[in-house]
């Protein structure tokens, strides 16, 4: 693949996620899938993203930024979401938030293979503050 097959496939691969179209995530994710070094495959990964889409039932990735060096690409996603209960240990319980997410995919046969992901999880704490006295 090169470059803009890559950018294609990937913009394919997140759309079938906005979609929550689990049946077809085995055209885009490989059934030996890793996940932050970690065999998950391709059943748990698709469990992974529906508990993800059951905590946050608005859920939509955005893509900001994307650079593709194949078979690698790399993106920062954004997300502005109400999440209904926790999220990543924090208790959000329906209030909005804004993060954002740097991930590094690669791709084999056309297929994510392995996903390295980093979430700004203290900008979300950073949101659930009560005000201080300088903010009010």
């Amino acid at each position: 693949m090169d470059k803009q097959e890559l950018s294609d496939r990937y913009r394919g691969y997140i759309d079938c996620l906005n979609r929550q179209d689990w049946p077809a995530l085995g055209e885009f994710v490989d059934q030996d899938v890793h996940y932050n070094g970690q065999r998950i495959g391709l059943a748990g990964y698709r469990k992974m993203l529906e508990n993800d889409f059951r905590a946050i039932p608005d859920l939509r990735f955005n893509i900001d930024l994307l650079m593709t060096d194949p078979p690698h690409v790399a993106a920062r996603l954004c997300f502005d979401c109400t999440p209904v209960g926790e999220l990543f240990g924090v208790q959000v319980n329906g209030r909005r938030i804004q993060f954002t997410e740097n991930v590094f995919y690669a791709f084999r046969q056309g297929r994510v293979c392995n996903v390295h992901s980093v979430i700004d999880k203290a900008v979300i704490a950073s949101q659930l503050l009560p005000p201080t006295s300088n903010d009010r």
